[in-house]
């Protein structure tokens, strides 16, 4: 009985369980499926029209739906104002007008790469002779406003024509590349289809005549304004054999596209490592001698840069021929009658005669059209660093640093993974003489039409994108020179600029790592070059590698240091190519590695200190102790010093510390068993001098007031009687004194990080000894006050601080002189002949005064 009422109980309760969470779920649908209606608010009810279209409302929100095209729908397609969007295409995607030179050459480019592929399984599309040749040609004519660029490349048929060039972003190279997939890699430019569009930017019309291996030749003609016409060339142009040529009529104010010393510097800016020969029609002014145009009448050109053709100028080079003759005949005359006059002149020959025996033949100018070829520079960052040659290198380098030297050291490699990219960089001998002045400020943008400045260039497929992008390297290794070159970068539409991805912090990672090792690389070669140990002498480098770092020091140093203050994820590995000079090394720079070698043992810390130069920092009475127990103290000297060793808290373990700041740490581990008890001796006997001379340093203090945190007895000095310290966090001396010199230096933000001073005494020194005896013996002593505010002030300017009083300073140092001397005669004018002048003054007017009050009664 028991055991059956257990069972119903819980069965009962199971029941009322299951209703709860029933309910529950019930009430939570309520509560999300249609809200509530407050019924008390404005007299509504839960049940009016308003709350029904409310839960409708509710119920179409919900995210369920079907993406389907309903039966009997109609179709329509976006339409756009064609003319409209060819102006927004023009005007809004491209920023310079400069590079519809660049989308077109690169299309053209891009057409030879297709005929070249092609050519691989059938050599017949190339044709025979001249058709054959895969180049661009450049030619133009200001006078008339055109441009003329011709390729020989794959051409394009009448279909192709209507594709490409008459559908907005439709590129014929996407449609090859699908094509080709299986092919290989062909690494081709174009792939938006909105390239050929920027000619827009500078032609009011364009001509288009194109021929596709074994088609006919097709002129394809539009001014961009919504329309455009392909009719079949009837002879209107020459044969193309294949190929593509662009006839680009320049609006009105854009002659200088036409112009050749423009054309020229744009081709060799964007296009100067395109795969294929590029070239110029270009004009010369040469001198032709008579005979020889006399003699190649037939190929001489008139003004106009075109062959003689004309009988007009047949007639004319006939005429010029006959003169030339003529004249040649005069001259062989003279030349016979000087020659017999010399025969019985003996050796003596006339001033004139030798003139005119000297005399040159007959020359006319004449402008000579020929074809220059512009792209002479080969991108040398494709190929394998064991197959290119030194020279090879610095004309390279030269080339694209503007530089007259050759490089100083050289970066190639290829870098494979997320992202592939070739790269090729050049560490400069020297700094450019503004360097350092342009690494402070942003980088000001590339005017249109400027030359490129030297630096980093980035490429895409050999075409060139921008020479500023700032993402691809730190500020403190601009002054690398080369290129970089991908084929995955994610460019914009209008391929001027780098649309921010991850890919650019992975290509700039690798940059600045390679860049690193390479300046590391020559570091290790001095350091092995300088070793002293003579076994490996063999694989010791020689020459100018163990001079190299030492060059770029001197040069790009600051711009390492820079590095230190900007770059965290590097600091470390730049920490160990900083070079200093120090106490023990005061000629030869040396690392921080250098140092760590030399520590004494139990040394526990790398001392420094800074100021304006090397003979200042030697002499400084921070340093004389420790230098003489034989400690090395590094040497800084140039202003980004103290910034760097702000951010280099540490060195392998070893701690920095600037011995011109208070609690510097200047006892070495004591070695042996007994070095507890004789650290516990040095600590008793150092607190039993500090009591003994508590009566001073407290007397010194009060005296002093606010001027310093405190007088305390010095572990740092031998010679000298005291100085004045920093706080541990405050600025020290040196960073004072640069941070006044900043043009936008705020007093008050100065005055905050300064910090408390530290006044410090030599208790072995005869001048602390001496004033200590005075003082127990009279603390007012006029003296010992006086000898101790100069003391202080000799102090503060010995250790890199300003004078808080520096007149108070010179009138007790005239004192002094004056005392030594044994002078008491006062100066005329002085305080004493003034109290004199002062009295006498005062009896006078006192007379004037009574004067008056009688005159007055």
């Amino acid at each position: 009985m028991t055991r059956t009422a257990i069972l119903l109980l819980a069965g009962l309760c199971l029941a009322c369980l299951a209703a709860g969470i029933a309910a529950a779920d019930e009430a939570a649908a309520d509560m999300t499926g249609s809200p509530k209606v407050n019924e008390d608010v404005a007299g509504s009810s839960g049940t009016d029209a308003a709350a029904a279209e409310r839960e409708t409302m509710g119920k179409m929100s919900s995210p369920g739906f079907q993406r389907k095209i309903r039966d009997g729908a109609k179709k329509f397609e976006f339409q756009a104002e064609v003319n409209r969007l060819m102006d927004i295409l023009i005007h809004s995607l491209y920023s310079h007008k400069d590079i519809f030179l660049r989308e077109l050459i690169s299309n053209a480019s891009d057409a030879l790469d297709k005929i070249r592929f092609l050519s691989l399984t059938d050599k017949s599309v190339l044709g025979e002779g001249s058709t054959a040749v895969m180049d661009i040609r450049i030619w133009a004519d200001k006078a008339s406003r055109q441009l003329f660029i011709r390729d020989r490349g794959i051409g394009m048929t009448q279909e192709d024509l209507v594709k490409n060039l008459g559908t907005i972003a439709k590129s014929g190279t996407s449609a090859f590349l699908e094509q080709m997939q299986k092919g290989g890699d062909m690494n081709l430019i174009g792939q938006f289809g909105v390239g050929f569009y920027s000619v827009y930017l500078v032609a009011d019309w364009v001509e288009v005549v194109s021929k596709a291996p074994g088609g006919k030749q097709y002129i394809w003609a539009s001014g961009a304004d919504g329309q455009f016409t392909v009719s079949e060339d009837e002879g209107e142009n020459e044969d193309l054999g294949r190929g593509t040529l662009i006839k680009i009529h320049l609006k009105e104010g854009e002659e200088e596209y036409a112009d050749e010393a423009r054309l020229k510097a744009l081709v060799t800016k964007y296009s100067e490592f395109i795969n294929f020969p590029i070239y110029l029609q270009a004009t010369t002014e040469k001198e032709v001698p008579v005979e020889e145009k006399a003699a190649d009448g037939d190929h001489a050109t008139t003004e106009k840069e075109v062959p003689v053709e004309e009988e007009a100028a047949d007639e004319k080079s006939e005429k010029e021929s006959e003169e030339a003759e003529k004249e040649s005949e005069k001259e062989e005359d003279e030349e016979s009658e000087k020659d017999e006059k010399e025969d019985d002149e003996g050796d003596v020959v006339d001033e004139e005669d030798e003139e005119e025996e000297e005399k040159k033949p007959k020359t006319v100018k004449q402008n000579v059209t020929e074809w220059e070829h512009l792209n002479d520079n080969k991108a040398i960052w494709l190929r394998k660093a064991k197959d290119i040659s030194e020279e090879e290198y610095n004309k390279f380098y030269k080339a694209v640093s503007k530089d007259y030297d050759d490089a100083l050291n050289r970066i190639h490699f290829k870098a494979e993974g997320d992202v592939e990219f070739k790269a090729l960089l050049f560490i400069p001998k020297r700094a450019p003489w503004d360097f350092y002045d342009n690494i402070q400020r942003a980088k000001p943008k590339a005017t249109p039409g400027g030359t490129a400045s030297a630096g980093l260039k980035l490429y895409v497929r050999r075409v060139f994108i921008s020479d500023d992008v700032d993402e691809l390297l730190p500020r403190y290794l601009s002054f690398l020179r080369g290129v970089v070159d991908s084929d995955s970068l994610p460019l914009n539409v209008n391929r001027e600029m780098l649309q921010h991805h991850a890919s650019l912090r992975t290509i700039k990672k690798k940059l600045v790592r390679k860049a690193l090792d390479a300046i590391k690389k020559m570091a290790d070669d001095e350091a092995a070059c300088n070793a002293d140990d003579s076994s490996d002498d063999a694989e010791k480098p020689t020459g100018d590698a163990c001079k190299a770092f030492g060059t770029f020091w001197k040069e790009f140093g600051r711009a390492l240091k820079l590095g230190v203050l900007e770059d965290d994820n590097n600091r470390g590995r730049l920490a160990k190519l900083l070079r200093f000079y120090t106490s023990k090394s005061p000629k030869e720079l040396t690392s921080l590695s250098g140092y760590v070698s030399r520590m004494k043992p139990g040394q526990k810390t790398i001392y420094w200190i800074a100021g304006m130069s090397q003979d200042e920092v030697a002499r400084s009475p921070f340093a004389e102790k420790l230098v003489a127990e034989g400690y090395e103290v590094m040497y800084l000297t140039d202003v980004l010093d103290e910034y760097v060793m702000q951010q280099l808290t540490e060195f392998e373990d070893f701690k920095f510390a600037n011995i011109a700041k208070e609690d510097v740490d200047t006892t070495a581990e004591a070695e042996g068993e007994d070095k507890e008890a004789a650290a516990k001796a040095k600590k008793e006997a150092a607190k039993a001098l500090k009591e003994s001379f508590k009566p001073l340093t407290s007397w010194w203090k009060d005296l002093l007031g606010s001027k310093v945190a405190g007088v305390k007895l010095s572990k740092r000095l031998s010679s000298t009687p005291c100085v004045v310290v920093a706080s541990k966090w405050g600025q020290s001396a040196n960073m004072e004194r640069i941070m006044k010199a900043s043009a936008f230096n705020d007093p008050s933000r100065a005055a905050m990080m300064r910090g408390q001073r530290t006044l410090e005494i030599n208790p072995d020194h005869p001048l602390i000894a001496g004033l200590k005896d005075k003082v127990v013996a009279d603390k007012d002593d006029t003296t010992a006050k006086d000898t101790a505010a100069l003391l202080y002030e000799t102090a503060l300017l010995e250790s890199g601080f300003e004078s808080d009083d520096p007149k108070g300073f010179t009138q007790r140092m005239y004192e002094l002189i004056k005392g030594q001397l044994g002078v008491t005669a006062e100066l005329p004018g002085s305080s004493s002949s003034k109290g004199e002048d002062t009295a006498a003054a005062a009896e006078d007017d006192t007379a004037e005064d009574a004067d008056s009050d009688k005159l007055e009664l």
